[in-house]
């Protein structure tokens, strides 16, 4: 895996409020290794394992983008949506960030159905096909076109499961992760204090409930992605 230099500052992330964890009460004793103190009834991430681990997570990221690899991000509570999907334009990666549907990846053959049905609706939407229709059938087809656009607007184009999968806040998420257990898909996870930091490949400690701390960490990953691709179109 290549090496390389990400500009992965301490103080940046204490401004972000990486390092809020989770009431003391509220914790996954497997977490322990990864917080170093507790303060006013939280715990406290230790942020030199944070910054090792987000380093790791874009040295990972990197080499995959620079061979085509192709990533999916996942994060669907409200306050991370509008990051997610920002974060995933900009680095030409899928993403869903409105609600996970059971199945996306491990019924790939019936989620590939439902990608083909909503790229033939837009097509007949930009057509004028649905102009053309009854009043009423048409409304019925914009009804299910809008529903579509909202939980698979994200993933419309992605031709096939993807190589990578960014996960913003593992409970939230724990369908899709286990998806990807199961389909043997790696996956990077941002983890506050009470998930599991064994489930994921590389698990980045994080807070993962301030908007800040979310888009910091997922910044760097899209730099990353961002330069591997880069390298891939320079050296095809």
């Amino acid at each position: 895996m290549t090496r390389r230099y990400w500009n992965i500052n301490l103080k940046e992330m204490v401004e972000a409020g990486v390092h809020f964890g989770h009431g003391t009460r509220k914790w996954n004793p497997r977490m322990a290794p990864y917080i170093s103190e507790k303060r006013k009834g939280i715990h406290i991430t230790n942020l030199t394992k944070t910054a090792r681990f987000l380093s790791e997570a874009c040295d990972l990221v990197f080499d995959a983008a620079s061979k085509g690899k192709q990533f999916l991000i996942v994060g669907t509570k409200t306050k991370a949506a509008d990051s997610v999907a920002r974060a995933a334009i900009r680095a030409r990666c899928h993403y869903v960030n409105k609600k996970w549907l059971g199945g996306i990846l491990t019924n790939w053959s019936t989620t590939e159905t439902r990608l083909h049905k909503f790229r033939d609706f837009r097509m007949e939407q930009k057509t004028g096909g649905f102009n053309r229709l009854p009043k009423r059938d048409a409304a019925v087809l914009k009804r299910e076109l809008s529903h579509l656009q909202t939980y698979l607007g994200g993933i419309k184009y992605m031709m096939g499961l993807p190589d990578i999968v960014i996960i913003v806040d593992q409970q939230k998420e724990y369908t899709a992760l286990r998806e990807c257990i199961i389909l043997g898909i790696p996956t990077i996870c941002l983890i506050d204090t009470n998930c599991d930091p064994d489930l994921a490949d590389i698990s980045i400690p994080t807070n993962d409930d301030a908007i800040a701390s979310i888009r910091l960490i997922l910044n760097k990953l899209v730099f990353a992605i961002c330069e591997g691709r880069s390298s891939y179109i320079r050296n095809p």
